[in-house]
């Protein structure tokens, strides 16, 4: 009877993050922040918006009084967007970053990221996205070829593995080994492949080690 592997239900959430253009410089600092609280950087880009973009990535916000500010704001300089992954990214770095308004951040949430870094409700440093199908909207906006497929982890990674990756690649790389080939150009191909596999291994494991 041939198994059936069962839908992936655990995902590893991805979020959007951006340095805004008057904290640039911080940017390598605000990075080890964002690596110490437990997200992966999965992409990671510097570009600088044109008025006419950040109009378009900020879209739900026209008609508001500060949404001008905003745009010329947002397209004053260069920013550095990334793409977070972790258990929960989007409640986690809202956590982080704190109230949107960097006044009353530096008073409720003093260690917050908005708070050390913003000046005031308008220059909050940082953007988070606001809910999971935000961030996925967001995500496809800044970077279009972005792949948001759910990531399958723990016992669900296992069995992925076990059901279709381990049986292809070991027949694969038994064949090749019984050629035994002297090119050590195939050698190294070999040596390759085998760690490509590791690499995978990791990144399907990536949700279950943040959930330890």
């Amino acid at each position: 009877m041939e198994a059936i592997m069962p839908e992936p239900q655990i995902y590893v959430e991805r979020t959007l993050a951006i340095i805004k253009p008057d904290v640039i410089d911080k940017e390598e600092e605000i990075e080890h922040v964002i690596l110490r609280s437990g997200f992966h950087i999965i992409q990671k880009r510097k570009l600088q918006l044109s008025p006419e973009q950040c109009s378009n990535f900020y879209a739900e916000q026209f008609g508001k009084v500060f949404f001008p500010n905003l745009t010329a704001y947002m397209s004053s300089g260069p920013i550095v967007a990334m793409v977070l992954a972790r258990n929960h990214a989007v409640s986690y770095w809202k956590e982080l970053l704190g109230p949107s308004n960097s006044l009353r951040a530096r008073i409720t949430h003093p260690h917050s990221l908005r708070a050390l870094y913003g000046t005031d409700e308008l220059r909050n440093g940082l953007h988070g996205s606001l809910s999971i199908s935000s961030a996925e909207k967001e995500i496809r906006f800044i970077f279009p070829e972005a792949i948001l497929e759910p990531v399958p982890t723990g016992q669900r990674a296992r069995d992925y593995l076990n059901l279709y990756v381990k049986p292809t690649l070991l027949a694969g790389l038994t064949a090749l080994y019984k050629e035994k080939p002297a090119d050590p150009m195939v050698c190294a191909v070999l040596s390759a492949v085998g760690c490509s596999y590791l690499v995978l291994v990791k990144s399907l494991f990536i949700g279950e080690l943040l959930c330890c």
